[in-house]
């Protein structure tokens, strides 16, 4: 099997109630991409934020009420145009004689590791196995997986739990699954 350089996968951790390894999740995000075939030339951003951001995104983007603990944010397709923003004019000093196509950018996964500490309470689970669902999750969302129907729902978390096996053999650990 060859190995191609991982998806860019950029992790960020804006919340402070709850420590994360991101290093770990952005290794997830990259096995889904990999697993799913996507681009290696594609991008994607992974953030961990609070309560209140992804409240406010809930209401702001799908009028929900209230924290939820994973969203996931699609790019349009189509992307941004040649040249520099705003003008979209000529490359500038030190560009390349050939511009180069811009990668794909597959949008971004919001997780709330507070309410996954509050879900794997209640499911009695580890908070890293939630976590690691909920990453998936979010990255299957960007890929066009939907769980809206009973047939879409089984077919996301058996991919889902595919996955999850598949990271935790890598990682020797047996769980999340």
């Amino acid at each position: 099997m060859t190995t191609s350089a991982p998806v860019q996968v950029s992790g960020f951790d804006e919340q402070d109630a709850v420590a994360v390894e991101i290093t770990r999740w952005v290794r997830l995000a990259q096995l889904v991409l990999h697993e799913e075939r996507i681009d290696p030339e594609a991008e994607l951003g992974l953030i961990f934020v609070d309560e209140q951001t992804i409240t406010d995104l809930n209401r702001r983007f799908l009028d929900g009420d209230g924290p939820t603990d994973v969203l996931a944010f699609p790019l349009d397709e189509g992307g941004t145009t040649a040249g520099r923003d705003p003008d979209d004019g000529g490359r500038g000093p030190g560009a390349a004689a050939e511009p180069s196509e811009p990668p794909v950018v597959l949008g971004d996964v919001v997780v709330c590791p507070t309410v996954a500490a509050r879900q794997a309470d209640t499911r009695g689970g580890p908070l890293d196995d939630e976590l690691a669902l909920l990453v998936v999750h979010g990255v299957l969302h960007l890929l066009e997986y939907d769980h809206a129907e009973p047939g879409d729902a089984e077919r996301m978390q058996r991919r889902e739990r595919e996955l999850l096996g598949r990271f935790a053999d890598l990682e020797g650990t047996g769980g999340a699954r």
